[in-house]
């Protein structure tokens, strides 16, 4: 008897394996389907991988929606690595999806419909989709992090560097570009749990400003200010970037840096963004976007990261920044991509959170941690394969705002080591 079910499995099936055969080309997959049969892809050089799917249900998800599905089906326990881990399946699909000249873009349409639906973010729903991310655990964060809660890109300056020793390097070259003197008024957008902006107050005498929407991140980050007595100097406050600086005239902060917050912009509100920037910045006063962007062109944000890890994320073309930041009178001082770094910044968290899995897995389940291991995984496929880096972009009202070479960063970094030294 025709047995319509069995034939739409049937069907999925042979679709899922025509799509895994034009996917993947290097390396060796092996995917062992619920009917028993093995499908062997690639051309059978290293890395090998072995993985199986469970039911002929998630088989057919995966083939009808693999950009969504493939994640789902390792949370929900469905795509089971008999060979490899997660990141092995992840980096062998980055290689093989690296620069494929026949991946369609999205076109205008596509985005303006993306922005529409995900990344809009307007005032309450940036503050839920903060949440939804940094108002986690404070206890998860430590277990992967560096001891000074540092969650953005650090910067490595030589191999072997450690994730602590690269982190404080990150806030000495951020510090360095933005030329922070004693005195200064520094606004730190998106301060997290508050490390760059108290290293700013105690190392360099700046009086910082530092703004969040996540609850959880203003609470830690004050009982830090009150814990080192830099509770006169630094100020947290809850406040949406668009708010900053309240009913203060023009011209508030010498100082503006924003580490990792530009993600959670959105498209639509660049140049909002980019004004709010320029209003609040003093005639001579220099401000740092530190933020992920990529190469290729504009795009969309990935759907599985979207809906689990960051809703109303959006990591931009720099195609899409630069027009803001000239409608907003700003100029571009400096511009530095940092390519590599995010990459090993992600494999020391990822091995960081391999080590307390048996404790996350207590305190989190085991489809948390399968969800952020996929996270973690995807991110460094990211950086390493799928053009994604991060910029720098020191701006400017004035020209003759920073030096005319860069010498002075350098030398800055230097004298900021030392008197790191000296506090400690």
């Amino acid at each position: 008897m025709w047995n319509p079910l069995a034939c739409g499995y049937v069907v999925a099936e042979m679709r899922l394996e025509g799509f895994l055969r034009k996917a993947f080309r290097e390396g060796a997959l092996e995917v062992a389907l619920p009917g028993g049969r093995r499908i062997a892809l690639g051309d059978g050089s290293a890395p090998s991988v072995v993985v199986r799917i469970s039911s002929a249900a998630w088989a057919a998800r995966i083939a009808l929606n693999p950009e969504m599905a493939v994640g789902e089906a390792y949370m929900e326990g469905a795509l089971q690595l008999e060979r490899g881990d997660i990141y092995d399946l992840i980096d062998l699909a980055g290689r093989n999806f690296a620069w494929r000249p026949d991946l369609r873009r999205p076109g205008p349409f596509a985005r303006w419909r993306h922005d529409l639906l995900q990344t809009r973010n307007a005032r309450r729903q940036a503050r839920r989709n903060v949440a939804h991310h940094y108002d986690l655990s404070l206890d998860l964060y430590r277990r992967f992090l560096d001891e000074d809660l540092q969650y953005s890109c650090a910067y490595f300056q030589h191999p072997g560097q450690s994730l602590e020793a690269a982190q404080q390097a990150k806030q000495r070259h951020i510090a360095a570009k933005l030329l922070v003197a004693p005195g200064s008024r520094v606004l730190d957008i998106g301060c997290g749990w508050g490390g760059l902006a108290l290293r700013l107050a105690a190392e360099t005498g700046a009086r910082v400003d530092g703004i969040t929407l996540s609850a959880a991140q203003l609470e830690h980050a004050q009982r830090r200010a009150e814990a080192r007595g830099l509770a006169g100097r630094v100020r947290f406050s809850l406040t949406d970037y668009r708010d900053a600086g309240g009913a203060e005239t023009a011209g508030a902060y010498d100082r503006i840096v924003s580490v990792g917050m530009f993600e959670h912009v959105g498209r639509p509100n660049y140049q909002a963004f980019f004004d709010k920037v320029a209003q609040l910045l003093t005639e001579d006063g220099v401000a740092l976007i530190h933020a992920i962007g990529r190469s290729g062109g504009p795009s969309r944000t990935q759907p599985w990261i979207a809906k689990y890890i960051f809703p109303g994320g959006y990591i931009p073309a720099l195609s899409e920044v630069l027009p803001a930041v000239e409608r907003a009178g700003l100029v571009v001082a400096d511009l530095e991509t940092l390519r590599m770094h995010y990459a090993h910044t992600l494999r020391a968290w990822r091995e960081r959170f391999a080590a307390a899995r048996g404790d996350l897995v207590a305190s989190h389940g085991e489809r948390f941690c399968r969800m952020w291991e996929f996270y973690l995984a995807a991110s460094e496929t990211a950086f390493r394969h799928c053009g994604h880096f991060v910029f720098h972009l020191q701006l400017a009202r004035r020209v003759d705002a920073v030096p005319t070479t860069r010498d002075y960063i350098a030398q800055a970094e230097q004298a900021l080591g030392r008197a790191s030294r000296s506090v400690a």
